[in-house]
């Protein structure tokens, strides 16, 4: 009886694996998954050198991890039974109270982090304009309070302050006006950006330090564009049981005019136009994308005040939704995003007429990037 029964489950387990192996056979590669927001990992190419290093191997098992037949079911069924075993984390994401999923942030790489440091000052030096410099503290560290007991979470305030420190930028405090109304919805529950109204207070930050007189709240009209909006934290946490977010915007976009530039593939320099919101993706997934349409090597909005000066922003995603609201002071914004665009930011600003250079990232995005070298030269 025991042994038909070992023959039953061995047959049974061997028919899953059978199962499993086939239907990853079958399901074609993606390049992209709309479900997380990212490029998934492609099958690498077989090479001594790879064999010999052992990078071909850690290749493979992260395409096999990224294109496993059915695996945004499989990371929700995982995120339920970490649950149900009284877990309060899945794929390094916290389960909060108030259906808020939160990223845990880890002690990050010391030599990075002074490094990075180093390029910021090395484009203060470069710059012909005022430099300014800040980092934005994500909700990890402002909605600390909503982690589960005794979660490890490293403090971003002592980046912030490091960076505070040792800049040759002129710093600019974000980590106050967002700590003093932390109480609010200044972080999306089911991304990492901040909401229209966490980007407004990171807005009085920057204002202030540049001297300029920020526009009242109260001056707003808050218009809700979507109510049902899932964020990359809630993709890759696996949680499937939480409420959406929604998505406001305050500023509005009349006379204001964004153009994204590219090159084609013979490196001609091509101009596209964009909008301050292209509510075009707030019937996609991915829909913070709706400021601004989204990533873009290098891109100018221009807003009609021609009497204002000009500002350049390198930046992270997290000016998307800040951008709205410098429209009031500046005749154009240029933005850089360093993942892209490659070219030295110091001659940009003598090319184009710059006033004034902001360097702005989330804390989590600054002390993982690899592209800041690019500010030194």
């Amino acid at each position: 009886m025991l042994k038909n029964y070992s023959k039953f489950v061995t047959t049974l387990f061997c028919g899953f694996l059978g199962v499993v192996v086939a239907a990853n056979a079958l399901t074609p590669d993606k390049s992209f998954s709309e479900m997380e927001n990212r490029n998934l990992a492609q099958k690498p190419v077989v090479s001594l050198n790879g064999l010999l290093t052992g990078k071909f191997m850690s290749e493979y098992e992260s395409y096999v991890t990224d294109q496993f037949a059915g695996r945004d079911g499989w990371t929700a069924a995982k995120a339920a039974i970490e649950l149900a075993s009284g877990k309060q984390e899945n794929n390094g994401v916290y389960f909060c109270g108030g259906s808020t999923l939160i990223t845990r942030f880890d002690a990050p790489d010391a030599e990075k982090v002074e490094k990075n440091l180093t390029y910021i000052n090395k484009f203060a030096g470069l710059s012909s304009v005022p430099v300014y410099f800040g980092l934005i503290p994500g909700a990890a560290t402002v909605w600390a309070d909503r982690l589960p007991e005794g979660a490890p979470n490293y403090d971003q305030k002592l980046v912030i302050d490091r960076a505070a420190q040792s800049t040759a930028a002129q710093f600019i405090d974000l980590y106050t006006p967002l700590m003093e109304h932390k109480g609010e919805e200044i972080f999306y529950r089911t991304d990492h950006h901040w909401t229209s109204l966490g980007a407004y207070y990171g807005y009085t930050g920057v204002a202030g330090a540049l001297g300029l007189t920020p526009v009242p709240l109260t001056d707003y009209v808050k218009t809700t564009v979507s109510t049902d909006f899932y964020g990359t934290v809630f993709s890759s946490s696996g949680v499937r049981w939480v409420r959406p977010d929604s998505m406001d915007t305050y500023v509005p976009e009349d006379g204001v005019t964004v153009t994204s530039y590219t090159y084609d593939a013979q490196g001609n320099p091509v101009e596209v136009a964009r909008q301050l919101y292209d509510e075009s993706f707030l019937a996609k997934k991915d829909k913070y994308a709706m400021f601004l349409g989204g990533q873009q090597a290098l891109g100018v909005v221009r807003t009609g005040h021609t009497d204002k000066p000009k500002l350049l922003l390198i930046r992270d995603s997290y000016s998307d939704s800040l951008v709205p609201f410098l429209t009031p002071h500046f005749s154009e914004i240029h933005l850089i995003d360093l993942r892209y665009y490659k070219q030295s930011a110091a001659q940009y600003i003598q090319d184009n007429g710059i006033d004034t250079a902001l360097v702005l990232y989330s804390v989590p995005n600054f002390v993982s990037d690899t592209n800041l070298v690019w500010l030194g030269r």
